[in-house]
């Protein structure tokens, strides 16, 4: 081999190597100023939600975390992992560690009962939550996204649903805890007991009352929707409505009958009198929602606005529906000259603009004729929890809460019956071993013949 070859070799071999250098270092620089994450764990358990991501875009400022957690505790790592999403998505996210050993004034300062317990802040509003999980942390950060208290104020003594009867299982306290778990305040009122509805009532809810309200009950429902106060009412086929002088106000009339849907079979509701909803008109309550909704035994319902209210459609039966206004519990159900032909009015919304103490404010109101679907029953059944949830915001003035639904996390624990935990035993401390052995004495049986 000539000189001239083998220098031409060595100088392309310096050559190759000084081009490797150049993409390693070409590399290393743009790993620091870009980054990419790809989340290859099942059902994305790495990656916020678009909940999640929907509630920090709806939050403007800076939130500091603060993770109460000793030095050198392997849960730091844990939570760096957890809130490493969430700054992802909202860069002004801020982690603070805080070592409960050395900067006890600020254990006192936060309340902090134990360690691992993490300290919200946003706007000046504060929530302490015990863990990290992405249900339990976009829910505090709900929480915290709305100044002030809204109060839910159901109205009691009159037969209407119940929000503390757990052993009931038409009560809605499922419900009324998922409202408190998104920062809305929750309580009961007894107008008979306590003959004013509070000042600071954000939403009325008529849960399908049962019994007839006395003539100043009903007086200071009507005084409250006139000074606009914003309700939600829920009205069963089971009772009669009541409270006429508040539907008048409203120009609502409540049809009495059970809405019938004849494709039942089709939709698998089980029960002809079960409206299946799996599509919405435009509606402010159900924009972007796109879960089916169930609700049992409803009754459909005539809107006449007046005094200047807004009227838009939120829930509507299809042209093969009907009112039955006979007895569905009698043989086979059909649509004769009595009843209401579809399509027919579910669910309805009401707005106007009103003025209260010099402000002007946008009036709301929700009819919904059913009351079960918020039951304890039948809350969790397909979208029936979301919906409600989005109609207590909605009422509240909390729009850029609407639609923000945290999955719960994923089930990663094994559950073994009892026979099958047997099984475990016997294939691992005797069927394993005599296998081993088996395999053992062939061997040596084996080689003794050789």
């Amino acid at each position: 081999m000539t000189d001239s070859k083998m220098k031409s070799q060595y100088l392309q071999k310096w050559f190759s190597v000084l081009l490797l250098i150049a993409l390693i270092v070409v590399l290393g620089v743009l790993s620091t100023r870009f980054s990419a994450a790809v989340d290859w764990t099942t059902g994305n358990r790495n990656t916020l939600t678009e909940a999640s991501q929907a509630q920090l875009a709806s939050m403007d400022g800076p939130i500091i975390v603060r993770a109460f957690v000793y030095s050198g505790d392997p849960l730091r790592r844990e939570v760096e992992q957890d809130f490493g999403r969430y700054q992802r998505a909202k860069p002004d996210v801020e982690l603070r560690f805080v070592d409960p050993s050395t900067q006890p004034q600020q254990v006192r300062e936060f309340n902090i009962r134990q360690p691992g317990q993490i300290v919200l802040e946003y706007d000046g509003r504060r929530e302490t939550i015990p863990g990290t999980t992405e249900p339990m942390v976009t829910t505090a950060l709900q929480r915290l996204a709305v100044s002030g208290e809204q109060w839910v104020v159901f109205l009691t003594g009159h037969g209407e649903r119940s929000i503390s009867r757990a052993e009931d299982s038409l009560a809605m306290t499922a419900y009324a805890n998922a409202l408190r778990e998104r920062g809305l305040k929750v309580q009961t009122v007894n107008l008979t007991e306590t003959p004013a509805i509070p000042d600071n009532t954000s939403v009325l809810v008529l849960a399908s009352p049962e019994r007839a309200y006395l003539p100043g009950e009903i007086e200071l429902v009507r005084d409250y929707v006139a000074r606009g106060g914003n309700l939600l009412w829920l009205a069963d086929p089971d009772h009669p409505t009541g409270l006429a002088e508040v539907a008048a106000e409203l120009g609502v009339t409540w049809l009495d009958g059970y809405a019938i849907f004849p494709n039942y079979q089709v939709i698998g509701t089980g029960h002809p009198g079960f409206f299946a909803a799996t599509q919405y008109p435009s509606n402010a309550v159900t924009q972007g929602f796109d879960q089916i909704t169930l609700f049992p035994l409803v009754r459909a319902m005539a809107v006449d606005p007046v005094n200047d209210w807004a009227m838009q459609p939120l829930l509507v039966a299809s042209d093969a529906a009907w009112l039955e206004t006979g007895d569905i519990t009698s043989g086979t159900v059909a649509l004769d000259d009595d009843d209401i032909p579809g399509p027919l009015l579910i669910g309805a919304t009401l707005t106007r603009d009103v003025e209260v103490e010099g402000k002007k404010i946008t009036q709301r109101v929700a009819l919904i004729g059913d009351a079960d679907f918020l039951s304890d029953l039948h809350l969790t059944e397909l979208g029936n929890q979301g919906f409600g949830l989005n109609l207590a915001q909605w009422l509240a003035l909390r729009d850029a809460q609407l639609n923000i639904q945290i999955p719960e996390a994923p089930d990663t624990e094994i559950v073994i019956s009892l026979w099958g935990g047997k099984a475990m035993v016997v294939g691992f401390v005797i069927v394993l071993p005599l296998l081993l052995l088996l395999v053992g004495v062939g061997r040596w049986f084996l080689r003794r013949r050789r």
